[in-house]
């Protein structure tokens, strides 16, 4: 069966808002000035919660290491459930899009390296929950993407093919994840990264979901 698997964070839905206030609450909670900035540090925010806080502690001007961001990360993740949806919202067209994959006969499902606790309640609270057959986080299995292992068993999960399926997604990690399961890579170019995508050579860029029909049925019928 055709199958489409998405990332979610600057993918699916701009989460950044959400991720940066967490982050900043959480520097804020060990009496430190928060450091990110919304709109500035957009990108950072959907390479993930250690990638923020590694980033706000090498603002902060005085040592850190690897055992910092590691002590801080699970305030970070409590901090973030609890205001998971306060700004987070799917980007334009992308349930509709979702809503036309599906009647049109394709399986769906989600890869994300965001934890399968928080993104299931994320996906719920933005409604599409119940579009996608599979739903593969962070923590489903012992490894993550890049690594093609989560890809596969969100294909799998989905009832898909994996000789016909695709990952729509936004960063380098995506990519990685793609070219390692051997499938296309679709990129989004309406992220914080913009055009810069194209240099990542996907299968195609997507400038608005209004194009995805177009886009999967070229790439895998």
């Amino acid at each position: 069966m055709r199958t489409v698997i998405f990332d979610l964070d600057g993918t699916l839905a701009d989460t950044s808002g959400d991720l940066i206030a967490a982050a900043n609450a959480c520097f804020r909670a060990l009496g430190q000035a928060a450091p990110l900035d919304p709109a500035a540090d957009m990108a950072t925010a959907f390479r993930g919660g250690r990638a923020m806080l590694r980033l706000g502690y090498g603002r902060l001007g005085r040592p850190w290491s690897e055992a910092d961001v590691d002590a801080a990360y699970p305030r970070f993740l409590d901090l973030y459930a609890g205001a998971i949806d306060r700004e987070t919202r799917l980007y334009p067209g992308a349930a509709a899009a979702l809503d036309r994959l599906g009647a049109a006969g394709y399986a769906l499902g989600v890869c994300t390296n965001k934890p399968a606790g928080l993104a299931e309640t994320l996906l719920t609270r933005l409604g599409v929950r119940d579009r996608f057959g599979a739903m593969i986080g962070a923590d489903t299995l012992p490894v993550r993407k890049p690594h093609p292992a989560p890809y596969r068993a969100a294909v799998a999960g989905a009832g898909g093919t994996l000789a016909r399926s695709l990952l729509v997604g936004d960063t380098e990690t995506d990519r990685e994840t793609a070219r390692a399961a051997g499938v296309p890579c679709v990129l989004v170019g309406f992220g914080p990264d913009g055009g810069a995508v194209a240099a990542l050579e996907p299968a195609a860029l997507l400038a608005h979901y209004d194009e995805i029909d177009a886009v999967v049925a070229g790439l895998i019928g």
